[in-house]
């Protein structure tokens, strides 16, 4: 029982880092939001500060995840995933996995918006990313290629490649988005149609 509780605490600070990795949010960002110092916030995510309920709540509320998924709780008999949509820069995200640290699916809805189409800021990051588009027409920017992704086309590539998305329609496109850590392909397996 104490190797179990040494064993969650010990994978907090990992997760939290995570978790503002992949919102993409500052030290600084975190403090200002939940009020927990700079140093305090660095020292948890480095394993040198233990996990309290009073530093654990403010951090749960600011990034819209219930306390469990922080602490990375076993689950205990509903296995649904309980989503929890947030939005960055007029988009949203709509978590599919309830683990940090490994493989994170996410669905995604952009807005129309011809304006973000014209000059994307490509941005790269360790990992490495699957794509599949649900509706609507997705523009890939990845590296030199400049590509329009409609319902049923898949994408994968290398983030440290320069990318962006933007849609290329007048309706809100959806996509469902795979990531995982750098050197951790995602392997998809399908059953051939008729089969």
């Amino acid at each position: 029982m104490a190797d179990d509780l040494a064993s969650v605490l010990t994978a907090v600070g990992p997760r939290l880092r995570a978790l503002r990795r992949e919102r993409d949010t500052t030290l600084a960002q975190l403090s200002e939001a939940t009020g927990i110092s700079l140093s305090t916030l660095s020292r948890l995510e480095s394993g040198q500060r233990k996990p309290t309920l009073e530093l654990l709540l403010p951090l749960a509320k600011a990034y819209g995840v219930q306390l469990d998924e922080l602490v990375g709780a076993p689950v205990t008999g509903d296995p649904r995933v309980h989503m929890r949509p947030f939005t960055r820069s007029g988009r949203t995200f709509v978590p599919l996995t309830r683990h940090f640290g490994g493989p994170q699916a996410y669905k995604a809805i952009i807005p129309p918006g011809p304006a973000e189409c014209a000059d994307p800021e490509l941005k790269t990051h360790e990992g490495y990313e699957w794509l599949y588009v649900l509706s609507g027409r997705l523009r890939l920017f990845l590296g030199e290629h400049d590509l329009v992704l409609t319902a049923g086309e898949v994408a994968e590539f290398d983030t440290r490649t320069p990318h962006a998305f933007a849609n290329a329609g007048p309706r809100p496109v959806e996509v469902l988005m795979l990531f995982g850590p750098q050197g951790e392909r995602l392997h998809v397996r399908a059953r051939p149609k008729g089969s």
